[in-house]
């Protein structure tokens, strides 16, 4: 079956794009919510090559297809988009090949579509948070209470089942079924699973038919996911070819659960705990040798562990340094980053004229002040704009110099906002104003270079 022409002929026998109210699949038909029923011509559908069958039930238009309507659905939906100019005509074979470019820019390309449809919920989750921070350090809301309890969850459940979303948007982006990759990402998330860690935590041993497997948390994860579910597009992709249509249903999720997860959790998860554990090292080495260059590493690099969602692995760092110490050197260097990223937000907003792009700075700059999450601007502008991740570098390399060269510290484990910012409160004055002057150098430094790095037509692509 040609499912890009039956697709075509489809649309143009039920009134084209704008007779379209709504479009979705089931196992084996194509549902159409139909503007105007009369203008579809059932016969003309019916004799369409690998339609079976046209049904009209509870208001639904339904094409019966067999088990490989989500290939039609997929195609039906790129004619639908190309028909109201939602999406540009599909490019050549030679256009794909020079829009390609390096390895580097493709692998930033996929990095920004996976990402790209999750930003509202990372901004809004963002902006939440913050607020609830907010309320609670006023005293209009008790963190022991039930509101609190209800409300940290809005906020943050978009982080903790983040390798789920990944596992979507990344199938989406790799060409996997989306729905058995969340399943993938679930079981990574699944209590039985987790539970297996005990007490010990991440570097936890088990087996798998004696496989030996080291486990981790994986919640709010980055990395492991969009591996397993790159991996598992091939695998995807070659069921899809090879097994026949009426065992397609059963076979390739019994396939696909049974070698990706175990594949996940004993080959791709690890490298996530073993590029953690080499970050953690390579952070308490800088800081033995000179805590001035740890502090450019850290807080110019800051925002690149963040994008790879390895930065949780220096979190048992500072947690202990905090335990054991009372206070910690490496978390103001973090608040170098967030700092920088925010004077980058600030740069684009004062020089781009597009609105839109001005809009999504100035809600990361509101998003990162009240509640420290950068991941919206991140994946949202940084990603996609290299010049002006490097603006945010820089500054937060230089701010992050100048708290180490002053060794600020703060009394407590947390995030990089201007509501956190009681942590730098010492005995010694000082502290906290060095703090404040570092991250104002943060700030200043991204803002500028970001704003010379803008230019004035940019717009969010």
């Amino acid at each position: 079956m040609d499912f890009k022409q039956a697709a075509k002929d489809i649309l143009a026998n039920v009134g084209g794009a704008k007779n379209i109210g709504n479009m979705t699949h089931c196992a084996t038909r194509l549902r159409l919510n139909l503007i105007d029923r009369s203008l579809a011509d059932d016969k003309k559908v019916e004799a369409i090559p690998g339609v079976l069958n046209v049904v009209y039930k509870a208001g639904q238009y339904q094409i019966l297809i067999g088990t490989e309507v989500p290939k039609l659905y997929a195609e039906f939906e790129k004619a639908v988009n190309v028909e109201r100019g939602d999406v540009p005509v599909e490019l050549t074979e030679d256009q794909k090949s020079a829009a390609k470019g390096s390895i580097v820019s493709r692998m930033f390309s996929a990095i920004s579509a996976i990402f790209a449809p999750l930003l509202p919920a990372l901004a809004g989750s963002g902006i939440l948070r913050g607020l609830l921070i907010l309320a609670v350090q006023v005293g209009v809301i008790k963190n022991d209470s039930g509101t609190y309890t209800i409300l940290y969850a809005a906020s943050m459940s978009v982080f903790y089942f983040l390798p789920i979303l990944l596992a979507f948007t990344s199938a989406k982006r790799f060409g996997a079924s989306p729905y058995l990759s969340a399943l993938i990402g679930s079981a990574l998330l699944y209590p039985d699973f987790i539970n297996l860690m005990g007490k010990t935590g991440n570097g936890t041993m088990t087996d798998f038919f004696g496989i030996p497997a080291v486990l981790m948390n994986y919640s709010s994860t980055v990395v492991p996911i969009i591996l397993a579910i790159w991996a598992y597009s091939y695998l995807y992709k070659w069921l899809d070819a090879k097994v026949p249509e009426s065992l397609k249903l059963v076979v390739v999720p019994l396939v696909s659960l049974l070698i990706m997860v175990p594949l996940t959790i004993i080959v791709i998860g690890p490298l996530g705990v073993y590029s953690g554990e080499a970050i953690a090292t390579f952070v308490n080495w800088l800081i033995g040798r000179s805590s001035i260059l740890a502090g450019i590493v850290v807080g110019g690099g800051w925002s690149v562990l963040v994008s790879m969602g390895i930065h949780w692995a220096i979190n048992p760092i500072m947690i202990n340094n905090i335990a054991n110490n009372g206070f910690d050197y490496i978390c103001p260097w973090t608040f170098a980053c967030n700092f920088a990223v925010i004077g980058m937000t600030i740069g684009v907003w004062l020089k781009a004229r597009d609105t839109k792009l001005r809009s999504f700075a100035l809600t990361g700059l509101v998003t990162i002040g009240l509640s420290a999450i950068i991941e919206p601007t991140l994946f949202g502008l940084l990603v996609k704009n290299r010049k002006l991740w490097l603006a945010q570098i820089i500054g937060g390399a230089v701010g992050g110099a100048y708290l180490g060269l002053t060794k600020v510290v703060t009394n407590a484990f947390v995030f990089g906002s201007v509501t956190t910012f009681p942590a730098f409160i010492q005995k010694n004055g000082s502290n906290f104003l060095n703090a404040i002057i570092g991250l104002a150098i943060s700030l200043v430094v991204a803002a500028v270079l970001a704003y010379i790095f803008t230019n004035r037509e940019e717009k969010l692509a």
